[in-house]
């Protein structure tokens, strides 16, 4: 019998802020996916989840840990990740 190895799954945390939290319907939320994961992988599950994201997207800055990141930045087990919106004001 052959051992069937699945890439792992990694959990993080994704943290809202502003315009996004009130699209999201929260401040946070657990997302767990298969490993190898990006900040695109994360996006496309949130995405897909609700789609009222998807136009928002191209606007986000991402950051990992604190670190501003780019879409095709790797993500690990336990990250915090942050979606943060334009901001505007004076």
């Amino acid at each position: 019998m052959e051992l069937i190895k699945e890439p792992p799954v990694i959990c993080v945390t994704v943290l809202f802020f502003a315009s996004i939290a009130d699209v999201m319907g929260a401040r946070s939320r657990t997302v767990c996916l298969r490993e190898p994961v990006t900040i695109a992988d994360v996006v496309a599950a949130l995405v897909d989840e609700v789609s009222d994201l998807r136009p928002r997207v191209p606007h986000v800055s991402f950051a990992i840990n604190g670190q501003f990141v780019t879409q095709d930045s790797p993500v690990a087990d336990r990250d915090e990740v942050a979606f943060i919106p334009p901001v505007s004001g004076g």
